[in-house]
């Protein structure tokens, strides 16, 4: 793996980490999620399904990323609204 790649991988590993926190089940039900599913991929030496895998990951960030949004904003409209109101 290129010291590009190595670095991308990393950074993501750190993103989705972070991003962890906050995880509906709790942090760490994520975090040994997200270590298994690196560990199961820690052999590819190809750099296209390396880039491949990458993508993945950055698609599960933003989902991750809509997720909590969309449960801040469904906080917020709890306080501002009553419960009858949609």
């Amino acid at each position: 793996m290129t010291s590009h790649l190595r670095g991308e991988v990393i950074q993501l590993y750190k993103n989705l980490l972070y991003l962890g926190r906050e995880y509906p089940k709790g942090a760490e039900y994520f975090r040994l999620r997200l270590r298994a599913a690196f560990e199961k991929n820690k052999d590819v030496q190809d750099p296209e399904k390396i880039k491949e895998l990458i993508g993945r990951g950055q698609f599960v960030v933003k989902e991750l990323e809509a997720l909590y949004y969309l449960r801040k904003y469904r906080a917020m409209k709890k306080r501002y609204y009553e419960d009858g109101e949609s």
